[in-house]
């Protein structure tokens, strides 16, 4: 798969400026060039770039790691993983992760999440590796329809992490505060955010229904239909025309009425749409657990 220096810049997590800098002073990386003389990367250039910005995460110069063979590279990152600071950890694992993603290597990124979620928590893991890695790759809030086979690979590998912790919460005894309607509007596919909040929802004691993606509404009315439902959650990532999500809004509102509706997504559309006063929208995960405990009261 090729590359240009703006999806480099989104995967690592550096300023293309400072890429060119590091090309240009290092040869750091060696970009192919299109006839219009524009920058493409492989994928191993990707990888090598990946590794020269977890190395420079952990305090290596960047003329030092240039000038480093690819097996002692290696050598410094197994080490780096074992020793990496508190301050730089969470970016570290991040690049790593995506790394490992990329080559398809199940097992470096299983173990490594694993040992993420051992150290931190699920819930850790989720705010400051999982969903940066998401942001990166653009799981969440993609423009397009075509989910490349990396992001297929990774977000797999992280829905099995979710679903086990998930089956790790103790069975609630108590009569569940609030039950929550969870699903994807039927032009959605990237559930992990989704799954993520029914982990949160069921940690807190509620209910929930989990119907999860490409759900279509009539599907959502015939659940509010049957059970007593307190509070809707989904997530309309996917970008499009603002009159379209606006009446897919005006139809749900229409179907939950004064049920509680919590929204996030892409902000180009939903910072847009004209809401009634049960619509909540947030834009990060501490504000989402602002609004469960604000419903819980």
């Amino acid at each position: 798969m090729n590359y240009s220096i703006s999806d480099l810049e989104q995967l690592s997590g550096i300023q293309s400026h400072t890429i060119r800098i590091w090309e240009q002073r290092y040869s750091a990386l060696k970009p192919m060039r299109t006839d219009g003389n524009t920058r493409l990367y492989d994928d191993t250039q990707l990888v090598k770039l990946l590794n020269i910005v977890s190395l420079n995460q952990s305090g290596l110069k960047i003329s030092k790691i240039c000038s480093l063979s690819e097996q002692d590279v290696e050598l410094l990152l197994d080490k780096e993983l074992q020793t990496v600071s508190p301050q730089t950890k969470f970016d570290y694992y991040v690049t790593q992760l995506i790394k490992f993603g990329l080559c398809y290597d199940e097992t470096s990124f299983e173990a490594l999440l694993s040992s993420c979620i051992g150290k931190f928590g699920i819930l850790e893991t989720y705010k400051n590796i999982i969903y940066p890695i998401l942001v990166r790759l653009g799981l969440m809030w993609r423009k397009d329809d075509i989910c490349p086979a990396q992001e297929h690979f990774l977000s797999n590998i992280i829905r099995r992490k979710i679903y086990s912790a998930i089956d790790g919460l103790e069975l609630n005894q108590k009569v569940p505060n609030k039950t929550w309607l969870l699903f994807l509007p039927e032009d959605e596919e990237h559930d992990v955010g989704l799954l993520f909040a029914q982990y949160i929802l069921k940690a807190s004691g509620h209910k929930v229904i989990y119907l999860g993606a490409k759900v279509p509404l009539g599907s959502v009315k015939r659940v509010i239909e049957d059970v007593n439902i307190h509070n809707v959650l989904f997530f309309m990532v996917k970008l499009r025309p603002l009159k379209t999500a606006q009446i897919y809004i005006d139809n749900l509102q229409m179907i939950c009425k004064k049920i509680n509706i919590h929204l996030a997504g892409n902000g180009q559309t939903i910072n847009q749409i004209t809401s009634s006063s049960n619509i909540r929208k947030f834009n990060s995960l501490e504000e989402f657990e602002n609004n469960i405990k604000d419903t819980s009261k």
